[in-house]
C-alpha cells in the first residue's frame, strides 16, 4: 500500500489553496437516487463558485465520489462532469431490458410486472441462489471508466470510501491511495442482492450500514473547514406511511441512515460544547477542529422522494436524467442562497437539526 510522503501532501494542500472557497463533500448513498447527486455535482462544477477540496462517499455516493475524483484528475472540472455523465449513462444502458418508466405526469416511477416479480424473488432467495454467478455490471463499468492505478498515485483531492465489515459491523474507510474496484463495489454491496465482496480477504457489505456518508474524516483538513453534505433522504418526510409497503420502506431507510444520524448528533453536540468553551477554557485538538468546522446540508427535494421507493432500484437513462435535473435545480438554488456563506459561517445548525432525542 502506497502512503504519500508528507511533502507530497503539503504540495497537494498548497495546490488546493486557490482563490475559490473549497468544500469537503459528503455524498450519501441511496441506490439509483444517486443520479440526483450527479445533478448536484454537475451544477457545482459548472457554476464555478466553489471548488472541491475533498470527498467522502458511500454506496451510490462512493460511485459518484470516485467518478468525480477520476474526472478531476484527467480533465479538471469539465473532465469531472464528463466522467459523471459517462458513468450514469453506462449504468443506464447496462440493464438488459427497460426496467421502469415515469408515470404520465412524470411524478412517479412505474415498474413493469416482470421487474416486480424479480424483486419479490430477491426477497426470498439469497444472492448465491438469485445470482449464482455473481454478475455485477458495475464492475465492468468501473474497470472500464476509472484508472484506479493512476487514481491511487495522483488523486487530486482526499477521497474516502466507506464499507461495512460483514462480521463486525464496523466501518472501513478506503483512502484514495489504497482504492480499487473491489473497495468501491464493497461500498455498494447490498447483501440481499449482491455477493459479499472480499477486500484483502475480508468480507464487506454496503457502507450505509456503518456510515452514510462518513463525515469525521472530512474534518481533518486544516485549511478547508466547510463540509457540504449531499443527502438522498430528506431531513423530514412530509407524511407518515400507513401501508405495509410504505412502512417497510420507511423503516429500512431509517435503519440505513441510523449510523449517519448518530454521527451527526454527536458532531452537533461536540461542536456546540467546543464553541461554548471559546475564550474561557483551553481547547484540545478535537475541540479546536470541531469549533472551526462549518457545515452545510443539501438534502433531497420532495420531487425526488415523491418518485417512490421503487425509483431507487431503476436503471433507465430518462429517469436518471430526470433525477439529474432535480439535483441541478436544487443545487443551483442552494448556491444562490448559501454560496457566499462558504468560508464564512455554517448554514445549518447541527445541534438543532440532528441533536433531538
Amino acid at each position: 500500500m502506497h502512503i504519500p510522503h508528507p511533502r507530497q501532501l503539503l504540495r497537494a494542500l498548497q495546490r488546493r489553496s486557490h482563490t475559490l472557497p473549497g468544500v469537503q463533500l459528503g455524498l450519501q448513498g441511496g441506490g439509483a437516487h444517486g443520479a440526483f447527486t450527479w445533478g448536484v455535482l454537475d451544477a457545482l462544477l459548472q457554476d464555478g463558485r466553489l471548488a472541491v477540496a475533498g470527498v467522502s462517499g458511500t454506496s451510490a455516493g462512493a460511485m459518484n465520489a470516485v467518478a468525480l475524483a477520476h474526472g478531476l484528475m484527467v480533465g479538471g472540472t469539465e473532465g469531472a462532469r464528463q466522467a459523471l455523465d459517462q458513468f450514469w449513462s453506462a449504468v443506464a444502458t447496462s440493464a438488459p431490458f427497460e426496467m421502469a418508466s415515469l408515470s404520465s405526469n412524470g411524478d412517479r416511477v412505474v415498474l413493469p410486472p416482470a421487474v416486480r416479480l424479480m424483486l419479490q424473488w430477491s426477497r426470498l432467495l439469497a444472492p448465491e441462489q438469485f445470482n449464482p454467478f455473481g454478475a455485477n455490471p458495475l464492475r465492468d463499468i468501473l474497470e472500464t471508466q476509472v484508472d484506479f492505478e493512476r487514481l491511487r498515485r495522483h488523486c487530486p483531492v482526499p477521497l474516502f470510501v466507506a464499507a461495512t465489515h460483514a462480521q463486525t459491523g464496523q466501518v472501513r474507510l478506503f483512502r484514495e491511495f489504497e482504492l480499487g474496484v473491489d473497495a468501491v463495489l464493497a461500498s455498494a454491496c447490498l447483501p440481499q442482492l449482491h455477493h459479499t465482496v472480499l477486500v484483502d480477504g475480508q468480507p464487506y457489505w454496503d457502507g450505509g450500514y456503518a456510515a452514510n456518508p462518513p463525515v469525521w474524516p472530512l474534518l481533518d483538513d486544516p485549511v478547508h473547514r466547510d463540509v457540504l453534505l449531499v443527502l438522498l433522504s430528506p431531513l423530514m418526510h412530509a407524511d407518515t406511511p400507513t401501508s405495509v409497503s410504505g412502512i417497510r420502506h420507511r423503516t429500512l431507510e431509517f435503519a440505513f441512515n441510523s449510523a449517519f444520524l448518530s454521527e451527526m448528533r454527536l458532531l452537533g453536540q461536540c461542536q456546540a460544547q467546543a464553541q461554548a468553551q471559546a475564550g474561557w477554557l483551553p481547547r484540545g485538538p478535537l475541540a479546536h477542529k470541531l469549533a472551526g468546522a462549518r457545515f452545510h446540508v443539501l438534502a433531497a427535494s420532495e420531487q425526488l422522494t415523491a418518485l417512490g421507493q421503487d425509483s431507487k432500484l431503476v436503471a433507465t437513462l430518462p429517469i436518471f436524467k430526470h433525477m439529474k435535473s432535480l439535483g441541478r435545480e436544487h443545487a443551483l438554488a442552494w448556491l444562490d442562497q448559501h454560496a457566499a456563506s462558504v468560508g464564512q459561517r455554517s448554514t445549518v445548525d447541527l445541534a438543532r437539526v440532528f441533536g433531538a432525542y
